[in-house]
């Protein structure tokens, strides 16, 4: 035959708690009247409960008869004097009472009743909770999707920051090489020009004439944009540079030399022995590497070929 505190597990009660309800009662009928008043409190409030009881059971009235004893430490009622000794080696509690409370044993119809009502009492219990634990849940993953809403969103956001940010890179190097265009294009005008001007002067001296006048804002004009400032100014050049696999455009300062710039290209995988400046014809070998851009003249910008 099971034991009470297997009785009580095979209905479906937590271990501990069916057997602190052993313990406290010494039976099963205790045990079943316990657990259904303490259904609703945790394990830990009922030992603190036990650690802290101290009312004393009321003293009997004269001609009173005692039927049951009263546990002063704890407050539980007790059959016999047996059922107190057992109480007390398995609590330790010292203090007990007489009280004329008689304690009526179950039938078996009302313990199979008690029993019934408090499979159906923890059920509920338990179908409350699983329900709670349903709706906690929900409201878990709608935290998650909101975190993880928020998350995509910041991410978006950044990813178009930056398609901003290169746009406006390539929008700038578009225009950089637009200006050095018409720089070169100015130059290739002005000397032009100076070639016609000086093609003029020589026909002019072999014809025995006076050299043609040449009108300095006519000059001006025709040999493209002026600096609008001196060259002790600027202090970066941009240097739009061709290399065998593409066009690439880098800043450095004018004091920085062609042996720097190109020990710079070797991060890029190149290696360059000379650069060559198309207009006006200029090459640069290894032997003009000492040079400053600035003492080349390769600013605010250049275009060079790499070799």
């Amino acid at each position: 035959m099971p034991s009470d505190l297997e009785q009580l597990i095979d209905m479906g009660f937590e271990q501990e708690r069916a057997a602190l309800a052993v313990k406290q009662t010494g039976g099963l009928q205790g045990a079943i009247d316990w657990l259904d008043k303490n259904q609703d409190k945790s394990i830990e409030e009922i030992k603190e409960a036990q650690v802290q009881a101290s009312d004393e059971a009321p003293e009997l009235k004269a001609g009173e008869e005692a039927k049951s004893l009263v546990c002063d430490d704890c407050g539980r009622r007790l059959k016999s004097v047996a059922q107190a000794e057992w109480h007390a080696s398995k609590t330790g509690h010292e203090n007990f009472s007489e009280s004329t409370e008689e304690i009526k044993p179950l039938t078996e119809e009302e313990k199979a009743a008690k029993l019934e009502e408090l499979k159906l009492k923890l059920q509920d219990k338990r179908a409350a909770q699983a329900e709670q634990d349903k709706i906690d849940r929900k409201k878990n993953e709608q935290i998650r999707l909101k975190a993880t809403k928020e998350s995509q969103d910041i991410k978006e956001e950044l990813q178009k920051k930056e398609r901003l940010k290169e746009a406006q890179a390539k929008k700038r190097e578009k225009q950089d090489e637009i200006d050095a265009r018409k720089k070169v294009l100015a130059k290739l005008e002005a000397d032009k020009l100076a070639r016609k001007q000086k093609a003029d002067a020589e026909k002019a001296q072999r014809a025995g004439q006076a050299p043609p006048v040449v009108a300095e804002e006519k000059f001006a004009t025709s040999s493209g944009p002026t600096t609008s400032k001196p060259a002790s100014a600027y202090t970066e050049t941009r240097l739009a540079l061709q290399t065998p696999s593409g066009r690439i455009t880098k800043t450095f300062p004018v004091e920085t030399t062609l042996f720097e710039v190109a020990h710079a290209l070797t991060e890029d995988g190149l290696e360059v022995n000379s650069f060559t400046q198309n207009f006006p014809k200029k090459v640069y070998d290894r032997t003009d590497f000492g040079m400053t851009l600035k003492e080349a003249g390769l600013f605010p910008s250049a275009a060079l070929v790499l070799k």
